[in-house]
């Protein structure tokens, strides 16, 4: 197997010089050393052709791979599933799907590397099954969030404020937020709703897709202590919080405060408006949190 393909060079192209020249550089050696790169193989095809292992699967072999090659296991992750996206652009051609979303979706190998390497000190991913769902072609990227189909599977109903009662089983677009440090303005949300909702608004009868999302960025409280401006703040009103927790380990802090994650709060970092406003709400003994919410879309704006 050719590991250093054009699509391998056109994909890490925007990577950071220090982490392109490394899976460069792992690539040469699966193909110079002919046993690991059996072994790389072996649980390559398993999962994307043979569909003889799940992803996890693939990772242990790929643990087991790092320790022989001496190299970091986020590192050989983050090889594994460069290769997969390799095999998953043919499919995506084959369904006749955009191109730009398959390039987007992979821009979120993007974003889990360089969070690897700002907490991990390391290029690789330390997240590597999150890519699951994008690599069996569930989740797809439109716009600045990513989306795939979920279930309400909660023990009471919901109603919208629009009149959409959310009961178990119903359908409803679940999205994520990449860290693509793109900002949450109005303006990239509304086109990312817009952009989803043409492929999902099949699935809804009245023509008014349901989205939810389970998120840190949701924690209701954010209100009492983000800067009024905030673009979080603007993505929280989108929603109508279903439910949501409060949490004396901030488990996201890592999302915020990068490798200082684990310092006293006190000691942490507050060198941005948002990170500033954390450290401060923590210090003063508060609670971090997360929610789960849902808006209804009519193709053009939120419905209420």
């Amino acid at each position: 197997m050719q590991y250093n393909t054009p699509f391998i060079e056109t994909l890490t192209a925007a990577y950071p010089h220090e982490a392109r020249e490394l899976f460069l550089a792992v690539g040469k050696r699966l193909e110079e050393e002919p046993e690991h790169g059996a072994r790389f193989e072996k649980h390559l095809n398993a999962y994307m052709n043979e569909e003889t292992e799940d992803l996890g699967d693939a990772l242990t072999g790929m643990d087991v791979l790092a320790e022989l090659m001496e190299l970091s296991p986020y590192t050989v992750h983050f090889m594994l599933i460069m290769k997969c996206a390799e095999l998953l652009k043919a499919r995506y051609d084959a369904a006749g799907i955009e191109e730009s979303v398959f390039w987007k979706g992979c821009d979120d190998l993007r974003c889990k590397l360089l969070e690897c390497i700002e907490c991990k000190g390391v290029p690789g991913t330390f997240v590597a099954g999150w890519n699951d769902g994008f690599l069996k072609m569930r989740r797809f990227a439109y716009g600045r969030f990513q989306y795939e189909v979920n279930e309400f599977n909660y023990f009471f109903d919901f109603l919208c404020s629009c009149g959409r009662r959310m009961v178990k089983g119903d359908t409803y677009i679940n999205f994520h937020i990449p860290s693509s440090g793109i900002p949450l303005t109005d303006e990239v949300r509304l086109a990312s709703y817009k952009e989803a909702y043409e492929h999902y608004k099949h699935m809804f009868p009245d023509g008014r897709v349901v989205f939810g999302c389970n998120s840190w960025l949701l924690y209701p409280r954010h209100r009492e202590f983000l800067p009024k401006e905030s673009n979080i703040l603007r993505f929280l009103n989108d929603f109508e919080i279903v439910c949501w927790e409060q949490k004396h380990h901030f488990g996201d802090a890592w999302r915020v405060f990068g490798r200082y994650s684990d310092l006293a709060p006190e000691e942490l970092p507050r060198d941005t408006k948002l990170r500033r406003a954390y450290a401060d709400w923590l210090q003063a003994g508060n609670p971090s949190g997360s929610g789960f919410g849902f808006f209804v879309f009519d193709g053009e704006k939120i419905v209420r």
